[in-house]
Order: structure tokens, then C-alpha cells, then sequence
């Protein structure tokens, strides 16, 4: 299991892995101003609801630890300058904006000089980093009660670790099965256009020994035809009222998964859900042409072609068979729910 986690807050200086040279380099990024975490989540160094919800959040953090601001009020009109940066960066990932709006909360509501708001925005980034990895242990002991000993797990994208700042969410439950002794294995998409599941969902599964194999997007059909996996596990970047919005490709697995009866569960923390609100609110990203006529730096396509390129796909409640979140297993009627009593609190 990895020593240190995704993202790690030192002294002023916030360090994480840089996502896009992964598998084949190790490089630590270390960032002291906010505008660098703006752009890491931007290019997608780092990437994944939970973990830029935190890098967010430490983002404020180091504006407020390097503020040369005199009083309260320069320091939060700092930290309000950086919040507008950072919500600017993603707009589909609930958690980015939950985290810049729970520190803006703290640091106004709190009373005293600047060097006393700094302390408290610092302390409460890091207590959400903390917040997440315990949020992410009992997503995979809820989760570990649904996997059987010899199951194999169909996942999509890259819901690990990497994506949090720990554990991981979907890769989570896998983590949790495993260490309970469950011979279990994994099938992981490639996930097109920026292979997270080749370059980093397969990253993580091999260096913990996980046994797990590589299919293209394009195979899913054919390994649920074949009966080849036993459930669907997958993250989840916003979950709204009627819908789990995830990376592309994910309403085709669910889709796929509910012809063929089988179980298609989501895993995601709280801080995800955004209950008052349905798919019809949804903004999706569109991304750059390149991510789809580039792999690495070859070109794949013709020049000139036209090219649609959404981040993010929606998959309606319908076809979910549960989402595991940090309190336990959410039925449709649990979610219906808590969408009410969000609705009218």
C-alpha cells in the first residue's frame, strides 16, 4: 500500500504526484501559491471529485499561510480572490465548489486578527483531507459487503486513491475485499480519451498486487455477453436527485450492465451528492479537441476534423443498484429521500 497520500499539505507547501506522467514517471509537484493548484486541477495533474475538493480547499490554505495581509478583512478578500480562480478551473465536480465554500464559511465566520483566520483556514483543509480518508475507509467496508470471494469487478475510469486522498472510493472497496482475504480481480477500462484506467487505474491495482486486467471501452459489451464479471463498480463525480454524473462512458456501462442483470453500484462520499439539484442542471465539460485526436504526442486523426469532447456523462438513478457512500448502501427510495429533507432544509 502507498506510504504517503495523494496530496500532502507541508509548512506552505502543498506536494501531490502529477497525474499526467503516471505510469512511467514519479513526479512530485509542490505548489505554494493557489494559482498553481488552479492549474494542476485545470491540466488535470490532479484529478478526481475528492482529492481536487482538498487540493482546493489547501489551495485557500496557502493564500492565506503567504498573505502579507495586515487585518481580517485584506486576508479574506485574498482568499475570496483565489475562491473565484479556483471555481473557474471544473465545472462538473461538486466537491471543487462544497470545499472552496466550506473554507470561505470558516474563514468568515471567524472572529480575531488575520494570523487567527489563517490558522483556521489551515486547520480545516486539512481536517477535510482527514475527513475524506476516513470517509473513503468506511466507503470501502460498506462496499466490501456487496463483493464475494472469487468475484471479478468491472470499474471505469480511476476511483482510487489517486482520485482521493486515499483508499479511493470504487478502487477502495476493491482495497477493502482484497485485504479481507477475498480473491478477488479486477477489469478496468482503458478509459478514452485520457486513459485514466490504462495509465492509472491499472497503475494502482498492479503496484498493490491486485490482480486486474485491461480491456478497451469498446470490449465492455463483450465481457458482460460472456458473463466475464460479477458487478460494475465506479466513482462519481456529482450525484444529483435523479442522476450520478461520472466520467464519459459511464452511462453506456450502466446501460450495458442492466441488460445483462448486473449489479451496477456507485461509490462516492457525501460531499459529493448535490440532492438539490437534477440532471437538468448539469453543466458538462467539454475539453480540448487534442485529448481526442492526440495520444501522447501522436496524432490520430486528420487535421481539421471536427471533434465532440464531454468529460462527463449521466447516468439516470434507474440504473444503479446502490451507491455506497460513508453511512452505508443507498437504495433509490434512501437517495429520494435525502433529496427531500435537502430540498426542504
Amino acid at each position: 500500500m502507498q506510504t504517503m497520500r495523494t496530496i500532502e499539505w507541508r509548512d506552505g507547501t502543498l506536494a501531490t504526484l502529477d497525474q499526467t506522467k503516471l505510469p512511467n514517471e514519479n513526479l512530485i509537484l509542490e505548489m505554494r501559491e493557489c494559482e498553481e493548484v488552479a492549474f494542476a486541477i485545470k491540466e488535470m495533474k490532479m484529478r478526481g471529485a475528492p482529492l481536487i475538493g482538498v487540493a482546493a480547499a489547501y489551495g485557500l490554505a496557502l493564500t492565506a499561510y503567504h498573505s502579507k495581509a495586515k487585518t481580517r478583512e485584506d486576508l479574506i478578500r485574498q482568499i475570496e480572490a483565489s475562491a473565484k480562480i479556483l471555481i473557474e478551473t471544473r465545472p462538473t465536480a461538486v466537491n471543487l465548489f462544497w470545499a472552496v465554500e466550506r473554507i470561505l464559511r470558516k474563514a468568515r465566520g471567524t472572529t480575531g486578527d488575520a494570523e487567527t483566520v489563517t490558522r483556521v483556514v489551515v486547520n480545516e483543509a486539512q481536517r477535510m483531507a482527514d475527513e475524506d480518508v476516513e470517509a473513503n475507509l468506511k466507503i470501502g467496508e460498506h462496499g466490501a459487503e456487496l463483493i464475494n470471494d472469487k468475484d471479478v469487478i468491472l470499474t471505469h475510469c480511476n476511483a482510487g486513491s489517486l482520485a482521493t486522498v486515499d483508499h479511493g472510493t470504487a478502487l477502495g472497496i476493491v482495497r477493502t475485499a482484497w485485504a479481507q482475504g477475498k480473491k478477488i480481480a479486477v477489469i478496468a477500462t482503458e478509459t478514452r480519451p485520457k486513459l485514466q484506467g490504462a495509465r492509472l487505474t491499472a497503475y494502482e491495482l498492479k503496484r498493490d498486487g491486485i490482480p486486474v486486467s485491461l480491456i478497451t471501452d469498446n470490449m465492455v459489451g463483450y465481457v458482460m455477453s460472456r458473463r466475464l464479471i460479477n458487478e460494475v463498480v465506479v466513482g462519481a463525480d456529482r450525484i444529483v436527485r435523479d442522476a450520478v454524473i461520472n466520467k464519459i462512458g459511464t452511462y453506456s456501462l450502466a446501460v450495458l450492465a442492466h441488460e445483462h442483470n448486473i449489479p451496477f453500484y456507485v461509490a462516492a462520499p457525501k460531499s459529493t451528492f448535490d440532492l438539490v439539484h437534477t440532471s437538468k442542471d448539469a453543466i458538462i465539460e467539454k475539453r480540448n479537441a487534442d485529448e481526442v485526436t492526440y495520444i501522447g504526442s501522436q496524432r490520430i486523426a486528420p487535421m481539421g476534423v471536427k471533434v465532440l469532447n464531454p468529460a462527463f456523462d449521466i447516468t439516470p438513478i434507474k440504473y444503479v443498484s446502490g451507491i455506497i457512500c460513508e453511512t452505508g448502501v443507498l437504495s433509490k427510495t434512501k437517495l429520494e429521500k435525502l433529496a427531500t429533507a435537502s430540498k426542504h432544509g
